[in-house]
């Protein structure tokens, strides 16, 4: 049988999504977590890897297992072997050609900013900050020009392993709301730290140091140093995995908001 789940996360305790030798990872404590409801080892596959320091409200994963347990026994059963910062809303019996990742049609991040002369306190490893001000609306016309299939080289990181950097942004927007500034961007797939340096190039638009235009000649460039800073990894939120709609797959959650 195959099962797919939702699994939520504080990402800031763990080194990245994936699997790591020698620093706790999510992947590695979800597989213990299920083996231990299952009573056999289980692999999982996930929609998206998540980099160190990165959270999840909407990460899919799937697994195959001979355990017969109701999606009530998942749900409950893997959550509590969890650690506090990671649970399971949802659970359930998925076709055999559901693949978390590769029937996945596309994936949605939101990046979060908090924008005040005063650092975070209590929010403090859940979302980003800046003291400088930054203008939502040139950054929202900034962004738009990112939409459509292109060549992200500009916003990968060096160390990306992906084969090429074409990808589809779908849909890219920024608001304002209070001191809080929302980033939320749609693609088939992303590259190693894409979300992250597209929010440091526009929020140098933002802030002034910029003008509008430069967002399209750092596209243009196909360079990694053509761009803005890489942001930092704790206002990132992988919000949801899209699939088609025949495998039946619980609502989407909504994006995180603080403001």
């Amino acid at each position: 049988m195959r099962i797919a789940m939702g699994v939520e996360y504080d990402g800031s305790r763990y080194a990245g999504w994936q699997t790591q030798r020698h620093a706790p990872s999510v992947q590695a404590a979800v597989e213990a977590a299920v083996a231990k409801v299952a009573n056999h080892p289980v692999a999982v596959t996930c929609a998206g890897r998540t980099d160190a320091g990165v959270h999840a409200l909407g990460q899919i994963i799937h697994f195959d297992t001979v355990a017969q347990r109701s999606p009530h026994g998942w749900r409950l059963g893997v959550t509590s072997n969890l650690p506090d910062s990671i649970a399971i809303p949802w659970a359930m019996p998925v076709r055999e050609d559901f693949d978390a990742r590769f029937s996945a049609t596309a994936r949605s991040y939101r990046y979060v900013i908090l924008n005040r002369p005063v650092r975070p306190g209590v929010l403090h490893g859940r979302v980003s900050w800046t003291w400088k001000p930054l203008n939502a609306a040139s950054m929202q016309q900034a962004a738009q020009f990112l939409v459509g299939e292109h060549d992200f080289t500009s916003f990968r990181a060096v160390q990306c392993q992906a084969r090429h950097a074409r990808r589809e942004v779908r849909d890219i927007a920024v608001h304002a709301q209070g001191d809080f500034l929302y980033l939320d961007v749609t693609a088939n797939a992303f590259l190693h730290h894409m979300v992250r340096n597209i929010a440091g190039t526009l929020m140098a638009v933002g802030s002034g140091d910029r003008p509008v235009g430069w967002v399209r000649d750092v596209l243009q460039a196909r360079d990694r140093t053509a761009g803005g800073i890489t942001a930092p990894a704790a206002g990132l939120y992988f919000v949801a995995a899209h699939y088609p709609e025949r495998f039946n797959l619980p609502p989407r959650p909504e994006p995180p908001c603080f403001g």
